[in-house]
């Protein structure tokens, strides 16, 4: 019985053999085939390398001194700085706003942009081109820039905002937008938002432009409205780049520093403070931390900055492993459903 049993499954491991082999040569041959585009990619990869990667694994052996940045580092600590940032009250304060900051900029922006990818791929717009223009225009420009013109904005007309909401009694004193802890974060947020849901809006408008419009044109003749389309075909086959979407706007909204840094410092009193402002304040000090009106100095210590990085790194690590297992699970949902609809049409 043994015998037979490997004469049978002999032939099987050599035809696993000769479809892997081959596996290999197509691949390959496929890269030989594209190689310009490998070719292409070199410079950026260079740069990925030699200003992301490496200052990635050269800063970890920073994490284990106290050391301002200048000369070399000689103050050995171990783990300590690892310690002080688990228990900086300043540290948590900053994470807790940098996901505030997230978990309400990410679902009101993909929202707001799938509304507008939606009336913007309508055939019947007149100058959807234009519109679509109008939209991204703030997403090529700085952050810092928008900053900049946004706190000289806030100066300028923050008394005319006072004027007409103490006409209307909704508030009873002037307000300093950008100096009062209730609402500074929350402007940031408005800004934010209108910054980057360009970018989103194009995402999404590249995902529904893949849709096939057979699918929206049967569904009609079916007696399907817009609610029943939307539900039924838009969302599920927008599951995989929304998917995308939804992660890229996470991360991208987790590392907020440029806006946040030029509009307050992180200021007043820490109530906009971020984590990417909290590393870059301990990292470089030597100001008032928490912008105008709060905070004390702070000695640059890039030891300290550098485990509050990695620290911060490791969070947004597992929220990549989130991504990925997500991405998987959309795939395999969509082959599920691909193959139950082709067995169906098959029947």
């Amino acid at each position: 019985m043994r015998a037979q049993e490997v004469k049978l499954t002999q032939p099987e491991m050599e035809k696993k053999h000769v479809t892997v082999t081959a596996h290999k040569k197509s691949l390959w041959q496929e890269i030989y085939r594209n190689r310009w585009s490998y070719i292409y990619l070199v410079p950026m990869i260079i740069l990925l390398l030699a200003f992301i990667v490496y200052p990635i694994f050269a800063s970890l052996g920073y994490t284990l001194y106290q050391w301002n940045g200048i000369g070399d580092p000689t103050a050995y600590v171990g783990l300590d700085n690892f310690k002080k940032v688990t228990t900086d009250p300043i540290f948590w304060e900053s994470f807790i706003h940098t996901f505030i900051f997230t978990a309400v900029v990410v679902p009101v922006q993909l929202t707001l942009a799938l509304i507008l990818a939606l009336i913007l791929n309508s055939t019947k717009l007149r100058f959807a081109t234009f519109y679509r223009s109008v939209y991204f225009l703030p997403v090529v420009m700085s952050p810092a820039v928008i900053g900049v013109i946004m706190n000289l904005m806030i100066s300028n007309f923050g008394d005319n905002f006072n004027t007409i909401f103490l006409k209307l009694h909704l508030i009873n004193q002037h307000i300093d937008w950008l100096a009062d802890p209730r609402f500074v974060l929350w402007i940031i947020i408005a800004i934010q938002i209108w910054n980057t849901l360009g970018i989103n809006m194009v995402y999404f408008l590249a995902g529904l432009q893949t849709i096939p419009t057979e699918l929206y044109e049967a569904a009609r003749i079916d007696g399907a409205g817009w609610a029943a389309q939307f539900f039924s075909i838009t969302i599920p086959m927008l599951r995989g780049v929304g998917m995308i979407i939804l992660f890229l706007a996470i991360l991208g909204n987790l590392n907020v520093f440029d806006l946040v840094q030029v509009l307050t410092g992180g200021g007043p009193y820490f109530a906009s403070n971020v984590v990417s402002t909290y590393i870059y304040q301990q990292a470089f000090g030597g100001f008032s931390v928490g912008g105008s009106g709060g905070g004390g100095v702070v000695q640059p210590n890039v030891g300290f900055a550098s485990a509050a990085s990695f620290f911060f790194g490791l969070i947004l690590i597992v929220l990549t492993s989130f991504q990925a297992l997500g991405w998987r699970y959309v795939r395999r949902n969509g082959a599920r459903t691909a193959t139950s609809a082709t067995e169906t049409g098959a029947a």
